[in-house]
This record gives structure tokens, C-alpha cells and sequence, in this order.
């Protein structure tokens, strides 16, 4: 199983962003998955889930009214719209699924970096 996140950049502050994340070689229409970041210095942190119909969306406090999940299980790829994006959005993004009651497959990070 692989999950290969894109998108990321740099991006002047108050700008957009969409990162994407494709899975292959598993059954990702039956994964919750989310988005994570780890500035540096930072530990990781949570930023978005969905689950794995998409009926359901979860985000960090940080983020909320500002990014949104979403997924295309057709496409088996996962999205996070990133919106009015700030310099403390600044860190590498990662997507993971969650096959069972943890998230335990990572893909590799894509570098989001938003400059003033």
C-alpha cells in the first residue's frame, strides 16, 4: 500500500492551496483518512480527517473555516483545499489512512510553505 501526497508549494499568505494524496494498492474506499502537518521544531499534529464515505469531516481548530477534506474514492485519492492559508500553516503536510482504529499507513509529505 502506498499513499503519494502533491500539491504543496509556496504560496504568498492569504493564498490557496490544494494538496492531494492517491493511494494505491489497497481498498481505499473502505479507509478513513487525514491530513497531518509537522512544522518544524513541531510535533505532528492532526489537521483534517474524513471518513470513508466522506459523510463525515473532522479539523483542528486552526484550520477550521479554512480548509476543507474531501475524496474521490473513484479516483482513490484524497484532497485538502487549503484556503486564506497563514504563515503558521508553514510545514510539511502528510496524508495517512486509518484501516483500522489508527492511522497507520503515511505517505511521504509534501512541503507547504506561505511567505508574507
Amino acid at each position: 500500500v502506498q499513499l503519494q501526497a502533491s500539491g504543496g508549494g509556496l504560496v504568498q499568505a492569504g493564498g490557496s492551496l490544494r494538496l492531494s494524496c492517491a493511494a494505491s494498492g489497497g481498498t481505499f474506499r473502505t479507509w478513513s483518512m487525514g491530513w497531518f502537518r509537522q512544522a518544524p521544531g513541531k510535533e505532528r499534529e492532526f489537521v483534517a480527517g474524513i471518513t470513508w464515505s466522506g459523510g463525515s469531516t473532522y479539523y483542528a481548530d486552526s484550520v477550521k473555516g479554512r480548509f476543507t477534506i474531501s475524496r474521490d474514492n473513484a479516483k482513490n485519492t484524497v484532497y485538502l483545499q487549503m484556503n486564506s492559508l497563514k504563515l503558521e500553516d508553514t510545514a510539511v503536510y502528510y496524508c495517512a489512512a486509518r484501516p483500522t482504529i489508527k492511522y497507520d499507513i503515511w505517505g511521504q509529505g509534501t512541503q507547504v510553505t506561505v511567505s508574507s
